[in-house]
């Protein structure tokens, strides 16, 4: 198949899962709103008793809040992944004379453009709550990069439960230690203030050097090694991800 094919394919496949995605009420609250709604927890509860050394705590909590939206989107593409799969409607298309990978690229996609909106909704509510950035057009272009990567890793990371769970509350229910994650980590209050084993933990877990990196572009400040520790993080689980899924596909269509 042709990759003008494959590619209007794909395109009809994300428009059908995009319509899915705006019908649903649920999904939109999820995604978009609970994210809000924890920073403004941290911001006007916690915030006040949160010491971190750095200026404005929502400049300092910003970049987990971030990763949370994307955490939280990312268990609906298992969700739709699990229901299309359930209901029958990959055999339909295995079908018709089609680009099999589309189905799956779709999601992918979905995932990518919801997520993404969910993210500029928060960042916007940050702004309106006091967030201040020194950050260049690089920088927020270097940022951007990194939650696009972040959102494809965890993505091709939730396809894997989608495809292979027995129950609709196991496909989404992966994403649950991922939103807890930042928690252990320097997304909300620095390692140094941890326990020991905990710190040791927070500080070596994949969320506090992406973590680390998001806050210095905000910042416009140096980000160091700390961005090479992130991007390897990164890379590494979107690649193991991406081989994995793609091998767990090839089996279900066949």
């Amino acid at each position: 198949m042709s990759a003008a094919a494959f590619v209007s394919d794909t395109g009809v496949l994300l428009g059908r899962t995009l319509r899915h995605v705006t019908r649903s009420v649920d999904t939109i609250v999820t995604t978009a709103i609970t994210p809000v709604a924890i920073m403004l927890l941290f911001v006007f509860v916690l915030g006040g008793a949160i010491q971190t050394g750095t200026g404005s705590y929502i400049d300092y909590m910003l970049p987990g809040i971030l990763l949370i939206t994307v955490a939280s989107g990312v268990s609906y593409t298992a969700y739709r992944l699990f229901m299309d799969l359930s209901s029958g409607i990959f055999e339909r298309f295995q079908s018709l004379p089609i680009a099999r990978s589309g189905v799956l690229w779709a999601h992918v996609l979905t995932s990518l453009l919801a997520n993404t909106a969910s993210l500029v909704l928060v960042v916007a509510v940050a702004l309106l709550l006091g967030f201040r950035t020194g950050a260049d057009p690089a920088g927020w272009l270097a940022a951007s990069g990194i939650l696009i990567l972040f959102t494809l890793a965890l993505t091709w990371l939730a396809v894997i439960p989608g495809l292979t769970a027995k129950t609709v509350d196991g496909a989404s229910a992966f994403s649950y230690p991922l939103i807890l994650l930042p928690f252990v980590s320097s997304a909300f209050v620095p390692t140094a203030s941890m326990p020991g084993p905990v710190a040791w933990f927070a500080q070596y877990q994949p969320v506090t050097p992406i973590v680390d990196s998001l806050r210095a572009l905000f910042a416009g400040q140096p980000v160091g090694g700390g961005l090479w520790v992130a991007l390897a993080w990164l890379f590494g689980i979107l690649i193991v991800a991406y081989l994995a899924a793609i091998a767990i596909y090839r089996r279900r269509i066949r």
